[in-house]
């Protein structure tokens, strides 16, 4: 990976990243969301890209989850992607800020009627004292709900996770691997080669 091929504009170069892996990888959009409490416990879970463009990547989630706490508390994020059959990872550093409500909204209605409901039955995160009071959380909101749409809950949302630093890595065989860092400086971005 020759630094003079990849595009100057690092979320540029992961947009053609993400289209080839789409081609070839079962969920190329699943990434590793990591963050971390105030006092620095990390912690990560997989989420699904939702937006890439000039400001950012964007997911979505209950916002009263851990990781919504940690968010709220500590905006710092990482985020990973592994295309293992291109051999290629990509990571990105920056800020998570929420999205307006309106984005939200926008992608809530592309969501299934499920998949909304499910969103106002599970206090995600929280202890519960079985499945069963899962199941009887859906069932409640089903007939919350029933005969009429499912509206978006203040505690759900989305977030854009804003750059500061883009990596591209590109396995070797010889353990050589191929690191290029793109951070940003002065309003730009500066790519450079790191070791393997």
């Amino acid at each position: 990976m020759r630094i003079g091929d990849l595009d100057p504009d690092p979320l540029v170069q992961l947009r053609a990243w993400l289209a080839e892996a789409e081609r070839v990888e079962a969920r190329p959009d699943a990434m590793t969301l990591a963050t971390a409490t105030p006092d620095g416990r990390p912690s990560a879970r997989i989420v699904l890209l939702r937006g890439l463009d000039e400001r950012g990547l964007v997911f979505f989630t209950n916002r009263r989850s851990r990781k919504g706490d940690e968010l709220r508390a500590n905006a710092r994020a990482a985020l990973v992607f592994h295309w293992p059959a291109l051999g290629r990872q990509a990571r990105v550093e920056g800020t998570a800020e929420p999205v307006p409500d309106a984005e939200s909204e926008a992608y809530w209605r592309t969501r299934p009627r499920e998949s909304r409901l499910a969103a106002w039955a599970s206090p995600q995160s929280q202890v519960l004292a079985g499945r069963a009071e899962l199941e009887r959380r859906f069932a409640e909101a089903e007939r919350a709900f029933a005969g009429s749409d499912v509206p978006l809950p203040s505690f759900w949302g989305g977030y854009r996770v804003v750059p500061e630093t883009v990596e591209l890595w590109l396995h070797r065989e010889s353990r050589l691997h191929d690191r290029v860092r793109y951070r940003r400086e002065d309003g730009g971005w500066v790519r450079e080669r790191l070791a393997p």
